[in-house]
């Protein structure tokens, strides 16, 4: 114990111990404390949006059937049958108005209730030895949706969902509600990587400070408007809530020369003026701040930008949600969804899908580069020698912890929360000192304190 306290004390002054990027002690925390706990995303409602239809997602080593019943109503429930353990559900989506057991035939309707157990009669005495009344799936013991996303806990005791959220809706907003209909998801596109899930969390949360070095050569080829990737120091990194992200700084102009200049057609931006609030208009029309890419704690990301597509000067955008779904301390499933307004022209939403494919798919361009930084990281922090090492994490922070630069006034950032222009890692410092908060406490208390409480750092919200 002695051991982790040193850990989480260093993690909270901005100095990483190395080897919390590949330890089994300390993944083997991680399952227990973090995972059995935090709100986790495992689907859209689009997934799944008739009656009947399903899709089968994992948290961590747990598998779960999200359904559509017959009554319009999304369920989670464990996908395990209730008889001797078998997975219920085998296939990873499709309709079904009853999943049956392929071991002994038990089967359960798409709400969880059981309705059928071959020879009940003969093999339970009926209702008296075995009573079908109320035995249902085990279902997720919290349950909720934001904007079409749906969530699970696995801590019966869990905050509600927006209060988890907190203010990180406001920029939630951005990525999944661009008109009244919401967003619909196609995918997920799914690979493994050898590398601790934690790095791309942080990574999507706020590391601008790498696209000028990792990224160079994507910018130099002419793939984006802007023609250096030092371009990102401009914009800003802002931290709300349970999650954060960075932005770009837009040229001169208005809200709708701005949203034409990342490629959004008139009719979207219509639409996108009659869903987002004065304030959510604002950070971008008279702000001129364009929200990028962002991490929702623990493992939840998202990507919006705007590359030249085909033969053409015009740029498309795209909006990816992504899951860092740990599998073990140094490999990492990636699960990753384009999504796109519903009501988004037809043209729209296939040139947007080619962006998404072109720069974050499983073979994009950026995918790759990054991808080569994480390994490397992951690989390295196995041997000894890293548990002598503190990486320096302090990036935007003074030996005497104040900022070197001052947050954003209200005037110059109307978004909720904290926010830094130009460089800084002031986002990964606060989603790793969440998960120092997370480890430190042993799940007995988890009941007695909010998931989204953390110990206070060196930003001040405003």
């Amino acid at each position: 114990m002695a051991e982790q306290a040193a850990v989480f004390d260093a993690v909270r002054r901005g100095m990483i111990p190395a080897h919390i990027y590949n330890d089994a002690e300390i993944f083997s925390l991680e399952k227990e404390r973090l995972f059995g706990r935090s709100w986790l995303f495992v689907a859209h409602e689009s997934e799944v949006p008739d009656a009947g239809d399903y899709v089968v997602r994992r948290v961590l080593e747990d598998s779960f059937i999200i359904s559509r019943d017959n009554d319009g109503g999304v369920r989670a429930m464990f996908n395990m049958c209730l008889h001797r353990g078998m997975q219920v559900c085998r296939a990873e989506m499709g309709n079904a108005s009853h999943f049956r057991c392929p071991y002994h035939g038990w089967s359960y309707r798409n709400d969880g209730r059981i309705v059928g157990l071959p020879f009940h009669k003969e093999a339970y005495g009926g209702e008296e030895g075995f009573s079908r009344k109320g035995q249902t799936l085990l279902p997720a013991p919290s349950l909720g949706t934001y904007n079409g996303l749906i969530f699970i806990s696995l801590d019966p005791d869990a905050p509600p969902l927006e209060e988890f959220l907190g203010d990180f809706k406001f920029y939630l907003d951005y990525y999944t509600k661009q008109s009244s209909s919401g967003i619909e998801l196609r995918g997920p596109q799914r690979w493994r990587v050898k590398a601790n899930w934690k790095i791309g969390a942080e990574n999507f949360a706020g590391d601008m400070y790498h696209t000028p070095q990792t990224h160079t050569s994507v910018v130099e080829i002419g793939l984006f408007r802007e023609p250096k990737a030092e371009k990102r120091k401009d914009g800003n990194t802002y931290w709300a809530g349970n999650g954060g992200g960075t932005t770009y700084k837009l040229p001169d102009g208005n809200l709708e020369e701005r949203l034409r200049y990342v490629g959004y057609p008139d009719e979207m931006i219509e639409r996108m003026k009659e869903t987002w609030s004065p304030d959510q208009q604002t950070v971008i029309g008279d702000n001129g701040f364009m929200i990028s890419a962002a991490s929702l704690f623990p493992n939840l990301s998202f990507v919006h930008n705007w590359p030249r597509v085909e033969e053409s000067d015009d740029v498309l955008p795209f909006v990816s949600i992504r899951q860092w779904q740990p599998i073990s301390e140094n490999e990492t499933e990636i699960l990753s969804w384009f999504a796109v307004d519903k009501e988004a022209p037809e043209e729209f939403k296939a040139l947007s899908y080619k962006a998404y494919l072109m720069c974050f798919g499983s073979t994009g361009m950026f995918e790759q580069d990054d991808v080569e930084n994480w390994v490397s990281l992951t690989n390295t922090a196995a041997g000894s020698m890293a548990r002598r090492l503190q990486l320096n994490s302090r990036m935007g922070m003074l030996f005497d912890g104040s900022p070197v630069v001052q947050p954003l006034s209200a005037e110059e950032f109307a978004g909720p929360g904290v926010a830094h222009a130009g460089y800084g890692e002031y986002n990964q410092r606060h989603l790793l000192n969440e998960w120092a908060n997370c480890l430190e406490r042993p799940v007995d208390e988890a009941a007695s304190l909010a998931v989204g409480a953390e110990k206070p750092i060196e930003e001040v919200p405003r």
